[in-house]
């Protein structure tokens, strides 16, 4: 048979051989962790029988990272079964940066805990055990996993029983999991792993099911590559934005409000910094601002379609005895907005730009920090136009994502993401559009994934995913083109033939939510903000009481051209002051006696480089004055 490989060569093997033995006969049976055949991810134990194309996935591909992590799943799972017999499996995927199990467990699981499975995950891997396939009948898996006494993977099996297809399972030595795959080829190939926390979390996600016992963990080929990660994560603790939000005074979350972030003065002015940054931008790429109400009535919320696929996310209350919704997207204001005044072709495109606050339901359990809140202010724009206008206005919307994700140091991938099974209007409009934003990027000379399925219910969408200085991902940036919503609000212009038509409309969002992008920037900058965005950019430090004086002047000076500046008139030793400003990561701070007095001058200290030595005063306000417009990092 004939194989075309991934660099373009097409090799002939055996018919009847393995993607493993392939491997091998080309030297990548060490590395390989799956196989990408004819487009399916399968196996290396997957036999080919024909001509096809043949993808080995590394470690270093999506698919291959994901079937070794889920091989490591596996291996935590036999390890607990075996310390814990009376353990209940309920699921162990792959996830983004590792890998989780949750467990029913009669006893708590401890940090000690997890010492002991990782020393029974060490004999598991020595023992290098195979990993086999096999399936069996719905019923037949029903009845095994029942006298296996595993309440969680029967519920699974019977949801998929109806289909009447074989039910897969993995076996290696005395453990069997119900599992589709793939998986590597032995536990040996688990080379380096590290359970790294265990917590709690409902059966399929509802807090109406039983708490669970999760355990997450990461794995890697090799020590060196699990202790860089390590490292990375000790780093990313440090960043933790709900740690330095509390050291530096930005935010609060309390208990009498779960989901609803406080925040505090410093907060404010980083918050007001960044949306004032928000409006300058916008206000250059032609967007108008609204506002529109956080409480609207239900029936607009079924006429938009939310009522219909998003109600369980919402907030419901009664005024004068009609129902109400708390809004948890800003969209259906702007069409009612849109709906005041009569519309022309000439009008387009309207962009109308909203800092909207939205309330979504979350459960408790999934709450984090400003990531993942229950109400949040979302930089919402909703753009309308006719069908000639998107492409254009599409690039004009990644080229201000580009001019503000650059102005932080934040890289981002693109992802295009098609039409889900739950989906509102046809199949045909939906082709149209979603080529219509793959023209779009591919002409601005990006690079885009493309995401199947993933889409909104009322249309495909792009989404901006951005790396921080840790090269942790987030999604951040969404570009939405909606066809369904004009034509239930039924909008419409005038065009140049003087008959009604229905506009396009594109919702998008640049930063996403301002909190949870606040939180981002944190983590990034680790509260080290750059001049133009920290809360407090100048510290007067005097030395002498003469000195307090002339302290006072300089930060009447920079008060006035519009830098955020602060006295320390404190009789404390100097160190205890620069310390103090260190450690609130402040980042210029002037420290005066009586000689910069004499001589009108600073000596500079900064936060980045240290001790800058004594400047004319002048100078230093000039490069201050500069380095903010400029927005340095």
């Amino acid at each position: 048979m004939k194989v075309a490989l991934k660099n373009g060569e097409v090799r002939e093997f055996d018919a009847g051989m393995s993607a493993f033995d392939i491997a091998r006969e080309l030297g990548l049976a060490k590395t390989a962790c799956a196989a990408e055949i004819d487009g399916k991810v399968c196996d290396m134990r997957t036999c080919l029988d024909k001509d096809c194309t043949l993808n080995l996935l590394t470690f270093e591909d999506e698919q291959g990272k994901r079937a070794f992590n889920h091989t490591a799943s596996h291996v935590l799972a036999q390890a607990v079964k075996r310390l814990f017999p009376k353990t209940k499996l309920a699921i162990g995927p792959a996830i983004e940066n590792g890998f989780y199990y949750d467990f029913d467990t009669e006893e708590p699981f401890t940090s000690e805990t997890l010492t002991k499975i990782e020393a029974e995950m060490k004999k598991i891997v020595k023992e290098s055990i195979k990993l086999e396939a096999f399936t069996m009948s719905p019923d037949e898996a029903i009845k095994y996993l029942e006298e296996q006494g595993e309440p969680y993977k029967v519920e699974l099996c019977k949801e998929h029983a109806d289909k009447g297809e074989p039910i897969s399972f993995y076996k290696q030595g005395d453990f069997t999991d119900l599992c589709a795959g793939p998986h590597m080829m032995s536990t040996s190939s688990i080379k380096a792993y590290k359970l790294t926390s265990v917590t709690g979390a409902y059966w399929r996600g509802s807090e109406k099911n039983k708490m669970l016992t999760r355990i997450y963990g990461c794995a890697f080929p090799s020590k060196d590559e699990l202790n860089a990660y390590l490292e990375r994560l000790e780093e990313a603790k440090k960043r933790d934005h709900r740690k330095l939000g509390k050291e530096l005074g930005l935010f609060a979350l309390l208990d009498e409000g779960p989901g609803f972030p406080f925040f505090l003065p410093k907060g404010m002015v980083l918050r007001n910094t960044l949306l004032d940054y928000w409006r300058e931008v916008h206000k250059r790429y032609g967007y108008v601002e609204i506002s529109t109400p956080i409480i609207l009535n239900q029936e607009l919320w079924h006429r938009s379609g939310h009522w219909d696929h998003y109600k369980d996310n919402m907030y419901t209350t009664v005024i004068d005895e009609e129902d109400y919704a708390v809004k948890p997207m800003n969209c259906p204001g702007g069409m009612l907005v849109y709906k005041l005044t009569p519309k022309s072709y000439r009008d387009f495109p309207l962009r109308m730009a909203e800092l909207g606050l939205v309330h979504r339901h979350e459960l408790s359990g999934a709450l984090h920090g400003l990531f993942r809140v229950r109400c949040f202010t979302q930089d919402d724009a909703h753009i309308f136009m006719t069908w000639d206008q998107v492409e254009s206005e599409i690039q004009g919307v990644v080229r201000l994502f580009d001019e503000m994700y650059s102005t932080f140091g934040l890289t981002y991938k693109i992802e295009i993401s098609t039409m889900p099974e739950d989906h509102i209007g046809e199949k045909e409009t939906w082709d149209m559009a979603t080529e219509m934003l793959k023209k779009a990027v591919s002409g601005m000379g990006k690079e885009y994934v493309i995401n199947e399925g993933d889409g909104a219910f009322y249309g495909p969408k792009i989404d901006f995913h951005l790396s921080d200085s840790l090269g942790r991902t987030w999604q951040c940036g969404t570009i939405q083109l909606d066809m369904q919503m004009p034509e239930r609000f039924e909008l419409e212009y005038i065009g140049a033939d003087g008959e009604k038509h229905r506009p396009v409309m594109i919702h998008r969002a640049c930063l996403g939510s301002i909190e949870r992008f606040i939180g981002v920037i944190t983590e990034h900058f680790a509260g080290a903000f750059p001049l133009w965005l920290a809360p407090e950019q100048v510290r007067i430090l005097p030395v002498t009481d003469r000195a307090k004086e002339y302290g006072e002047g300089i930060a009447k000076r920079l008060d006035d051209l519009g830098i955020r500046v602060t006295v320390d008139n404190r009789n404390e030793k100097i160190g205890y002051k620069i310390r103090q400003a260190q450690l609130e990561k402040i980042p210029y701070f002037f420290i005066v006696g009586d000689k910069e007095v004499e001589d009108n001058t600073v000596s500079l200290r900064s936060r980045k480089d240290g001790d800058l030595g004594a400047s004319p005063l002048e100078d230093v306000i000039a490069k201050i004055i500069k380095e903010n417009a400029d927005k340095a990092r």
